[in-house]
Formats: structure tokens, sequence, C-alpha cells
């Protein structure tokens, strides 16, 4: 099973924030998750996020890949591989 981190779309229309979700990635962007381990807004000046650092780093030695938004939100955080 491949596991992503990746972006889970919440909120009203044209009123978008985020969850950082762990999934199986074949299921939907608004489906089935793992686990979520933080949230993004990209609506605020500047951009905020919140981000549980022990649930990714256990995640990422697990072998979940990030998508490329939330690999850039982890390398904001200090988030590493």
């Amino acid at each position: 099973m491949a596991v992503k981190i990746r972006l889970r779309r919440m909120g009203q229309k044209k009123a978008p924030f985020y969850r950082i979700i762990v999934a199986d990635s074949r299921s939907p962007r608004d489906g089935r998750f793992i686990e979520e381990i933080g949230t993004y807004d990209p609506k605020t000046d500047p951009s905020s996020f919140k981000v549980n650092e022990e649930l990714a780093k256990k995640w990422l030695a697990n072998g979940a890949q990030p998508t490329e938004i939330v690999n850039k939100i982890f390398k904001q955080a200090g988030i590493t591989k």
C-alpha cells in the first residue's frame, strides 16, 4: 500500500483551508484517510500552518511520501527525513 501525506480541502466555497493527512494514495482527495497530522490555511497573510512534528516524522520514517505542497510546509516547519 502506497501511503501519501497530502492536503484535504475543507471550508466553504471560495474560503478553503486544508488539513494535512496521511492517506492511501488510491483514496480520493477528500475521502478516507489514516490519520490527521496538521492544518494549513492559505488565506491568512502570511499563510499559517500547524504540524504535529512527532507524527510527521513517524510517518516519514515509515515510508510515507509527502506531496509538493506538504513538502514545502514541512521545510518551513523544519521537518526533514
